[in-house]
């Protein structure tokens, strides 16, 4: 057996699966008999530190009053979360029929690629491979072209979709900067690694909230306490995004449309 040809089909199955995964946070976030709105009743600062007085956990304790969609009583429940939230804020949470922990919705990382863009690519990755493995050029090229020119008028829909979705821009300052060790140095792998998130303190609708960012850095450097950086409000799903409408991202869709459409002429040229 060509363990060669095998490994051709690891990118395509790591995202398709990746997809499928949020394929499933995408159709369980749009099910008005999984969501509902609560009521934050506390929100309570967690830090647990080791030996060393490295932080190993930091979160909020949010505890959460809301009415169960399926049998309509009235619960409240405790959820870990990187983001604090005021009392009396309402939250957006999805609660799953066998599940004992609400989940919140505000917790969910937004990608560039739609879910159901990133199944679907993973897919035609792991047809390419098969195609090249069967020595059939033409097919693996439509493939390819189709995954570029996929990628491509997803990441320009992207745009389009979140300029019009008027997001408000929100001015926060970084509080603290939170240090996640992955790993520990080796013989290989000289001295420990860590990553490190910015805490940042902002006000909505005359709150004042604390977020621990999903965006991170390997530098220690990089977040400095007292800088400022921008969150964006949706006031259409009432929550708080770290990514806005980048035109970087527009530039690169345009380009990898371009290509996957002159790939595509290509294709029709040899085949004519």
């Amino acid at each position: 057996m060509d363990f060669s040809k095998l490994l051709l089909y690891i990118p395509g199955v790591i995202i398709f699966l990746v997809g499928s995964g949020l394929v499933r946070d995408w159709l369980r976030m749009r099910r008005s008999d999984l969501t509902s709105l609560a009521d934050v009743v506390s929100c309570t600062h967690v830090v647990k530190k080791d030996k060393k007085d490295r932080e190993i956990y930091d979160y909020y304790n949010v505890v959460v009053e809301y009415t169960d969609p399926k049998t309509k009583h009235t619960k409240r429940q405790a959820i870990k979360s990187p983001t604090e939230f005021a009392q009396s804020q309402q939250v957006r949470i999805i609660v799953e029929k066998n599940s004992e922990t609400p989940e919140l919705i505000e917790n969910k990382t937004e990608f560039p690629i739609h879910p159901w863009a990133m199944m679907i690519g993973g897919a035609l990755l792991i047809l390419l491979a098969l195609e090249q493995n069967r020595g059939d050029e033409v097919g693996a090229m439509v493939c390819f072209t189709l995954v570029l020119a996929g990628a491509g008028l997803n990441l320009i829909l992207n745009y389009l979709a979140l300029r019009r979705r008027g997001l408000v821009e929100l001015d926060a300052e970084i509080v603290s900067v939170f240090t996640r060790q992955i790993s520990k140095g080796s013989k290989i792998l000289k001295g420990d690694k860590y990553t490190y998130y910015p805490v940042v303190r902002y006000e909505l609708d005359g709150h004042e909230n604390m977020r621990r960012c999903n965006v991170n850095s390997g530098s220690e450097k990089s977040f400095k306490t007292g800088d400022h950086i921008k969150l964006y409000y949706d006031p259409q799903d009432h929550t708080v995004q770290e990514k806005h409408a980048q035109a970087g991202l527009l530039v690169l869709g345009i380009a990898l449309l371009a290509v996957g459409i002159l790939a595509g002429a290509s294709i029709l040229s040899v085949l004519l």
